[in-house]
């Protein structure tokens, strides 16, 4: 099995908060309510930024940052 991707589309929250926890306090940051939440292992980044009126691809960016891949 290949390593998750943390840009990948697809990917849940719930399993991109596992595979890099330090992303969490960028959910936190933006008052999602996405940690911890039922829905979080099916939604994905682009649901959630939907979900709360971000910009996806800066969110995506900050997500990067905090998981020190970009």
């Amino acid at each position: 099995m290949r390593k998750p991707r943390l840009d990948d589309p697809d990917l849940p929250l719930a399993d991109l908060m596992t595979q890099w926890p330090q992303t969490i306090p960028v959910f936190v940051r933006h008052k999602m309510l996405c940690v911890g939440c039922l829905i979080s292992p099916f939604h994905t980044v682009t649901d959630a930024c939907e979900e709360y009126g971000l910009d996806e691809a800066a969110f995506l960016t900050e997500l990067m940052r905090a998981a020190g891949l970009g």
